[in-house]
């Protein structure tokens, strides 16, 4: 491939809204916070190299079959309210990791990243502005 010599119309859609194959024999619940694995299935956040944050998912779907029978819908972008424990008002800006599917945490080691604190509400509830494409490295 070379380098464009002249327009390219290129398609797009917003983005927001994303669906995706999901992970063999698993529920992701509606509003779960959701990740791509290794293999690159949707599926429930959870600690585990090579996977990456997807979003938060938009519906409940249970897949019985194989990885891919089935796909879920998620959003990408977005500030959700989310929980935690031990949070602060200081705590505004902080980057959140999910260890499972509904349960932040400030530490990263093996977790997903989620986003940034951008609004304190409780120790235990924070909004959270969703962020994308962090590669978990065990």
């Amino acid at each position: 491939m070379t380098a464009l010599a002249a327009d390219l119309e290129v398609t797009e859609r917003d983005g927001v809204v994303q669906s995706a194959p999901m992970v063999a024999t698993d529920t992701i619940y509606r509003g779960a916070i959701v990740m791509h694995n290794a293999a690159g299935f949707l599926a429930p956040a959870a600690t585990g190299a090579g996977s990456f944050f997807a979003g938060i998912a938009e519906e409940q779907v249970t897949n019985t079959g194989s990885a891919g029978d089935k796909n879920c819908k998620y959003k990408r972008t977005g500030v959700y309210l989310l929980t935690s424990s031990g949070l602060a008002q200081a705590d505004i800006g902080t980057k959140v990791y999910a260890s499972d599917d509904q349960t932040l945490t400030t530490t990263s080691t093996n977790n997903v990243l989620v986003g940034q604190i951008v609004e304190f509400v409780s120790a235990t509830s924070v909004w959270v502005s969703l962020e994308h494409n962090s590669v978990i490295s065990a």
